[in-house]
């Protein structure tokens, strides 16, 4: 009679397959999925490591199993992101949040000093990560965020409610600034846009392009599409003296700061992410004489 299945034995069952699929990390996905199945948290995964398998539990982790091979995101099988200390709903309708994110949040915070009441623009939302995390940091913040998909604005305004924060935050659905007053003005604008090119889509990850909504991702021939109308269009909603905050692709962000500068706003600069990348394009708006 065969052994029964435990925790351990299916775990290293998991990573040797995913490792022969060619998964980057294999035994950490292993875990996470095993977790999210027997509803563990990973502490406890190790503390039951000898514990046998149930014929439903087997199932559901084969279910997971079979949905990652197919190189489907760990974020979208378990349904969440870590971003900034906060779990976020993640569907396939949105981009994950990554970590490269979290510098234009830093630099955020530093912009938004504690007890100021200011006005902030998250323009392409996705899951909300962004407008949501400023308005966690900084609760007398009021915001709008814009989407031109009413599906990742579905998904962003459950985050927003997870966090306590949906009374501050004013969702809006359009491109871009389409669907904003003309008279709407702001003390800080953000964009996470599209901004990878499109002969770079073919060359994702397969958990990128097969999986991430394209929508989210393509901004035309060299990625700067959307940058390049997001520039244009900026300083029409900025408070005099306000701040915008783009994050760029690898490389973009001498030509972006080329966009701002020729629009009109002033002392445009790069911030680099933890990986020493030109991550965050910086400008203010002009004050009034």
């Amino acid at each position: 009679m065969a052994a029964p299945w435990t925790i351990r034995s299916l775990l290293a069952w998991i990573a040797q397959d995913f490792a022969s699929h060619g998964l980057p990390s294999a035994r950490l996905d292993a875990e996470l999925l095993i977790s999210f199945a027997l509803t563990l948290d990973r502490v406890r995964l190790y503390m039951d490591l000898d514990r046998p398998l149930a014929s439903e539990e087997l199932a559901r982790v084969r279910a997971l199993v079979v949905r990652r091979r197919k190189r489907e995101p760990i974020a979208y099988i378990v349904g969440q992101r870590e971003f900034y200390r906060r779990s976020f709903e993640v569907t396939s309708a949105v981009l994950i949040p990554r970590p490269d994110t979290e510098t234009l949040v830093e630099r955020a915070l530093e912009l938004l000093s504690e007890g100021a009441a200011l006005r902030v623009l998250d323009l392409c939302t996705g899951s909300g990560a962004l407008a949501v995390t400023l308005a966690a940091e900084r609760p007398q913040l009021t915001l709008t965020a814009t989407d031109l998909s009413a599906a990742a604005l579905d998904v962003a305004r459950r985050n927003a409610e997870r966090h306590g924060v949906t009374e501050r935050i004013v969702f809006v659905e359009g491109d871009l600034f389409a669907p904003l007053p003309s008279d709407a003005r702001f003390e800080l604008i953000v964009a996470n846009p599209p901004y990878i090119s499109l002969p770079d889509m073919a060359g994702l990850q397969p958990e990128i392009r097969l999986h991430e909504p394209a929508l989210a991702l393509e901004s035309g021939p060299e990625g700067l599409d959307h940058l390049a109308r997001l520039s244009a269009g900026v300083q029409q909603f900025l408070a005099p003296g306000g701040h915008v905050l783009f994050e760029v692709g690898q490389g973009q962000a001498p030509a972006v700061i080329v966009q701002l500068t020729a629009a009109g706003m002033l002392a445009a600069q790069a911030h680099q992410d933890l990986g020493k990348i030109e991550r965050v394009v910086e400008a203010v708006a002009p004050r009034l004489e």
